[in-house]
């Protein structure tokens, strides 16, 4: 997961997190790499995003934010993420 720490956005996804974990304590075993981008600029460059919060799974993306996404999309998303995750 890259995020940036003031970013509206990624403060949305830190609490679908929060909630999806405790909604699905399988969720919260999956090893989530966090990683502020302005922290680690050469590796967030490595990758092919250009809004954060944005998920990957290795090089796949699998989920960028955008401009007025509301809570609900942004926890369905994270969601999607994790399940995919799992699998």
């Amino acid at each position: 997961m890259f995020y940036l720490e003031d970013c509206g956005y990624c403060a949305k996804a830190r609490q679908a997190l929060d909630e999806l974990f405790r909604e699905n304590p399988a969720y919260a075993e999956i090893p989530l790499k966090r990683i502020e981008e302005s922290r680690e600029p050469v590796l967030a460059d490595s990758y092919d995003y250009y809004a954060v919060p944005s998920f990957f799974i290795g090089k796949e993306k699998l989920f960028e934010a955008h401009i007025g996404m509301r809570y609900e999309d942004i926890k369905e998303a994270v969601q999607h993420c994790l399940d995919r995750a799992l699998t």
